[in-house]
């Protein structure tokens, strides 16, 4: 059994798209503002992930995160689809189409959403947006209450920032960055050994 209302007042899941939360005419101006000025990374965050979220819109519900994901009205919750995908005998279909159902909804006042979005400006093609964009999409799954579909390559990225954090700078993963749009390099050095083992041949 389900509880849809109480105290004459209609329940929503926070977890759910459509949640509107009261705002005084600031605060609406304030907001109106800001997703203007946030709407162009929206387009470029969609692009970058593509059938991994549903759409990328601009959101009120945040305070001090980033980003979040949230499912469709009907869709499956967070929950539901880690009990679903643990079932032996599931419809994967139907799992598919219900899973598939995921918004994205970004704080257009959070410093690292506008860092972001000054740094898409000047380069939309920036390697590092795009990674950034894909770390965000991690770590939004994971505090949101999902599974995350690839983990060794969520790993690979936040080694990569560990790298950066402790200026490690190492020539062959520039070289095999040139060649990966959106991934990080997962076996370059495999592929550097190759190629040498070619030329003393």
């Amino acid at each position: 059994q389900q509880l849809k209302e109480f105290d004459g007042k209609k329940l929503l899941s926070a977890t759910k798209e459509g949640l509107q939360i009261e705002e005084d005419e600031d605060e609406k101006k304030a907001f109106e503002e800001a997703k203007a000025k946030t709407e162009g990374l929206c387009k470029l965050m969609k692009e970058v992930l593509d059938d991994k979220v549903e759409k990328v819109v601009i959101s009120n519900r945040l305070a001090d995160s980033p980003c979040c994901l949230v499912t469709g009205e009907y869709g499956w919750s967070a929950n539901m689809e880690r009990i679903m995908k643990a079932q032996a005998l599931r419809d994967s279909s139907q799992g598919a189409y219900m899973s598939s159902k995921k918004t994205m909804e970004i704080n257009p006042t959070n410093a690292i959403i506008n860092a972001l979005r000054e740094k898409a400006d000047a380069d939309q093609s920036d390697k590092t947006v795009r990674d950034l964009i894909w770390l965000l999409y991690d770590t939004s799954l994971l505090t949101s209450g999902f599974s995350l579909d690839e983990p060794a390559t969520f790993s690979a990225r936040i080694h990569r920032l560990v790298k950066l954090g402790l200026s490690l700078d190492d020539d062959d993963d520039e070289e095999v960055d040139d060649d990966m749009e959106d991934l990080p390099p997962l076996d370059g050095d495999d592929d550097n050994e190759e190629s040498a083992m070619e030329q003393v041949d």
